[in-house]
């Protein structure tokens, strides 16, 4: 036969029931017991001290109505927090309002669910250098980018919930990361931000299961306003930890917490997590961050050069850009090891030293003109055909190009003048000579044709 603080609570649950969903229901008031009622107090057993921070946020109006139609009006309601349950032992939330506690048996204390304890700060751990300020836009980022400043602006709110961020190393997600959370906790400052890896979290989990804390563990992680996991792949085939994080990843996002991942692949190719996990990554966006172009490469070394107060030649900023092609890591990397070579051999930074150093980063593909390539550019340029160059026509506009071509050959090529001389229009290697004799000249003295020859030359590098 049921008791009496049993047949109140059924028929507490009976009301409750009425009043919210069946999902709602089971999770949160079918596993709550109820442990007797005297003095006026109800006395209730809770799995874990989120319930209790749950219930108070979401429930706490419907239940103590309930209870003042089920068991009269100044109802007070306490929980018991069990968190050992081979000792009994239990915890407590302070509580601010002035009321006479109950006598407690041992090892057991009572939670006011009227209060909500005001929970501590945390360490974000995020690097304040890591942000959208220095974080600059091109097309490879610009979704993800855009994404990230609005979930700063508005965590929880916005449709971006999970964001799901994934490319290559070093493209820039984990800056992208921070950026979110550093903008959030300026914006935001009231909000629990937490920044982690992946491989943290899991020793964390591993760390709980050994000291029988998985509770605690879990308790911490439901309280995060804004949860930022980097390198989320690493859980593949860690079965503890992913199940451990479906539950915090639930909780979150049904109440309204936000929620940033970050990945070297795309959930749809990831494996070694479980398919629930993977259908949730992509409940909000699913944002690739790409290799940089060369416009964002250029653009991200010229703001590091600014903000490092450098000076470095624009054909070198250049030259690095069109090399250094694989993330933005290596591209910072390169101006570092250039600074240094600079700084320790008293070297200029030039286009000599750049090679050198970016040489031994990536691997440097050296563009080979041929004369039979410089002809070609040079019969475009002047729209020519080159067979027009091969004759003996001695009208102006053939001459000059035949002799620019010549020049240029001289000039980026190892050829022999014999060789360039044969190859543009059968000519000796006294007729090439003439040829770079006259150029040289005219570039000395005429503005517009020592432009037409450097434009040549630039499209010869591009």
């Amino acid at each position: 036969m049921l008791n009496q603080h049993e047949q109140l609570w059924n028929r507490c649950l009976s009301v409750i029931k009425d009043n919210i969903s069946e999902a709602s229901y089971n999770t949160w008031f079918a596993p709550i017991v109820a442990l007797k009622y005297e003095n006026n107090v109800f006395v209730l057993q809770v799995p874990s001290q989120f319930f209790v921070e749950y219930i108070e946020e979401k429930y706490i109006d419907l239940l103590r109505m309930t209870l003042y139609r089920v068991a009269g009006n100044g109802t007070r309601l306490e929980y018991r927090v069990l968190i050992d349950k081979t000792s009994d032992k239990s915890t407590q939330i302070p509580s601010t309002e002035e009321q006479p506690k109950p006598k407690q048996a041992s090892g057991r204390q009572y939670v006011n669910p009227y209060h909500r304890p005001q929970l501590p700060e945390i360490d974000p751990q995020l690097n304040p250098s890591y942000n959208f300020n220095n974080l600059i836009e091109g097309n490879s980022n610009k979704l993800a980018r855009t994404a990230g400043i609005s979930i700063a602006n508005e965590p929880g709110k916005t449709i971006f919930n999970p964001l799901f961020v994934y490319g290559q190393s070093g493209v820039g997600k984990t800056h992208l990361a921070n950026a979110i959370g550093v903008m959030t906790k300026q914006l935001h400052p009231e909000k629990r931000v937490l920044y982690v890896s992946a491989n943290t979290f899991q020793i964390q989990y591993t760390d709980a299961v050994r000291n029988n804390t998985v509770n605690d563990f879990l308790n911490f992680y439901q309280t995060i306003d804004v949860l930022i996991v980097d390198d989320i792949q690493e859980f593949a085939g860690k079965t503890g930890t992913q199940n451990t994080f479906f539950h915090i990843f639930n909780h979150l996002h049904q109440t309204g917490k936000q929620l940033v991942l970050t990945s070297d692949r795309s959930p749809i190719v990831m494996v070694g997590l479980e398919q629930r996990l993977l259908t949730r990554f992509k409940w909000g966006l699913s944002a690739e961050i790409e290799k940089p172009d060369f416009n964002l490469r250029k653009s991200i070394l010229e703001n590091k050069i600014y903000r490092d107060g450098l000076e470095i030649p624009g054909e070198v900023v250049d030259f690095i850009a069109e090399n250094v092609t694989d993330n933005v890591r290596d591209l910072e990397g390169t101006l570092v090891s250039l600074l240094a070579h600079s700084t320790l051999a008293n070297m200029p930074i030039d286009l000599d030293l750049a090679e050198k150093v970016v040489s031994r980063i990536v691997n440097v593909t050296r563009r080979v003109n041929t004369v039979e390539k410089i002809r070609d550019v040079v019969c475009d340029y002047f729209s020519l055909s080159v067979d027009a160059i091969s004759t003996k026509s001695r009208k102006r506009e053939v001459v000059q190009a035949r002799q620019i071509a010549m020049y240029l050959s001289k000039q980026l090529t190892k050829n022999s003048l014999s060789s360039i001389g044969f190859t543009i229009g059968q000519r000796d290697h006294a007729t090439v000579l003439h040829a770079c004799k006259i150029v040289t000249d005219l570039m000395d003295i005429d503005k517009n044709f020592r432009n037409s020859v450097q434009e040549i030359e630039q499209r010869l590098k591009a």
